[in-house]
């Protein structure tokens, strides 16, 4: 499939759909905007992605495709202000070192964000220290967001318009087999591919591991400040559509468009434009904080079909897919939620309600963790360990059982960062493994000091990240985690490995109910 004898020489690469012409850039060689999957638009709106379609001619690949629809005036603030959004989205983009190679490693990153907002094209140099450095391919790729991605609405689907659930998760598996049938032709080696991806991207990557169609499509993962439990039933997510439909119908009325039976509701979503769709799911998600406290209306939904079960089920059942996995938490991770992006149970209320169904002396037990609680920080501690660290902490002690596990905690941040109160926060750790704080932001992150020793710690967490992509272990200093000593690597300014860091207060939250 690859004209392979002028690789060295020459930026065109064929792949199933046709010719590319890429670019170089920074010493690196680039194809962006090839289309995974075809536009899911029209009567493909609601469906599973369909096979991207062929193009004539050699295709000019040296620009970012567009990116799917979201908002900016949600909880998380959206594509830049001019950037083209489309529902013609589903498009990746390929990095490579100078000349190519053979049979790379490939480490194929699905970005945050919510499932609200973001593309492969927000930060345009991630991967490539990582490339630079590890001699690997690099894969980034969009996937629908928000409401076209992930809301489920078939319970809405008709014989006419049939409507499909679970649609972002279906495009990261299109995405992956595209990578499976193609990425031979840049040099890199389909049976080598590590799925990675923080937040959103995180909870991708441990949902990924327990959806059937993505099996055999990567032989390892990472998922970073996952929120492995944000994904509901049908009769949550039903609810959610219902509520949804309800918004978007206020926004339609003098359209004279009503939800009132399946086929209004199927003909609503049909026609309504992409920018409406997606300011009707703010409305929701910025309810749902108070209306069901530490969830999250944008998920995945286990369908019994395309996501057959909980992958914390999965994992514990050994159905998930036993592929070796790094995974992790940063220090704060709750630390960031506060103002625009209050969306964790970190209020009063909220927290009385996620504690609704545990009994009051594991309440005592837990809440004495968080000593001030509900004062801001320990709310943000509480709140960050509830959605991110405990879920975590269960995907890796119960997927050592069947697989090779390697946890981590991210413990540094600059000193203006440590002064504003976030220290290791949410996201923090991407400036590090992507080497962005030579940008703008992380100068300006670095001004108080600290951005040396925050950089030496980004060399040595992509070391550990590319060893792993190559050979399906971490460096020899990091032991593999188990159940019996829970062994953990902190990256600080000096690494070091600890036995069950915070061990009372995982042993507190086992007693939380429903169980996680």
């Amino acid at each position: 499939m690859s004209t392979r004898t002028s690789a060295a020489v020459s930026l065109e690469i064929t792949v199933a759909q046709g010719a590319a012409r890429g670019v170089r850039t920074r010493g690196l060689e680039a194809w962006r905007g090839l289309p995974f999957a075809a536009p899911p638009v029209d009567s493909l709106r609601w469906r599973a992605p369909a096979p991207a379609e062929p193009w004539t001619g050699v295709r000019d690949a040296s620009a970012f495709g567009a990116v799917a629809w979201q908002s900016r005036s949600g909880n998380f603030i959206g594509a830049a202000k001019g950037q083209v959004m489309s529902e013609d989205c589903l498009t990746l983009n390929v990095l490579r070192p100078a000349g190519g190679g053979e049979n790379l490693p490939v480490m194929v990153f699905v970005h945050g964000g919510a499932y609200a907002v973001g593309s492969s094209a927000e930060h345009p140099h991630n991967g490539e220290t990582l490339v630079r450095e590890g001699g690997i391919v690099y894969v980034s790729f969009n996937y629908r967001l928000s409401a076209l991605g992930y809301i489920d609405f078939s319970r809405y689907s008709t014989p006419g318009r049939p409507i499909e659930s679970n649609l972002g998760l279906r495009d990261q598996v299109a995405a992956l087999e595209w990578v499976r049938d193609n990425i031979a032709a840049f040099g890199g080696d389909p049976g080598n591919v590590t799925v990675f991806g923080e937040s959103a991207g995180g909870n991708a990557v441990t949902t990924l591991m327990a959806t059937p169609a993505a099996q055999g499509l990567f032989a390892r993962a990472i998922a970073q400040s996952a929120p492995p439990n944000a994904l509901y039933e049908p009769d949550v997510t039903g609810r959610w559509a219902d509520e949804y439909l309800e918004f978007l119908t206020e926004r339609l009325e003098p359209a004279g468009v009503e939800s009132t039976t399946l086929e209004d509701a199927a003909l609503m979503l049909t026609i309504a434009d992409p920018a409406d769709l997606v300011e009707a799911a703010v409305q929701l998600t910025l309810l749902t904080p108070d209306r069901d406290p530490g969830t999250i209306a944008l998920c995945p939904v286990i369908d019994g079909d395309f996501l057959p079960a909980r992958p914390l089920d999965a994992f514990k059942n050994g159905t998930a897919m036993r592929v070796p996995l790094i995974i992790g938490t940063n220090d704060r991770e709750g630390s960031l939620f506060t103002g625009r992006l209050d969306i964790l149970a970190t209020t009063p209320p909220r927290i009385r309600s996620i504690f609704s169904n545990t009994k009051k002396k594991a309440r005592k037990a837990i809440k004495a963790e968080y000593p001030g609680l509900p004062a801001k920080r320990p709310a943000a501690d509480f709140a960050g360990d509830f959605a991110f660290w405990y879920p975590t902490v269960k995907v890796a002690e119960r997927h050592s059982r069947f697989a090779p596990v390697y946890f981590y905690r991210f413990d540094i941040a600059p000193r203006l960062v440590r002064a504003l109160g976030f220290d290791a926060t949410h996201g923090i750790e991407l400036f590090a493994l992507f080497d962005r704080m030579d940008g703008p932001f992380g100068r300006a992150m670095g001004v108080l000091g600290g951005r040396r020793a925050f950089k030496r710690t980004g060399a040595r967490m992509r070391a550990h990240w590319i060893e792993f992509a190559r050979s399906g272990r971490a460096g020899a200093e990091w032991p593999l985690y188990d159940e019996a000593s829970r062994e953990t690597l902190i990256f600080d300014e000096r690494d070091r490995v600890e036995p069950d860091p915070r061990s009372s207060r995982r042993e507190a939250w086992q007693a939380f109910v429903p169980h996680v």
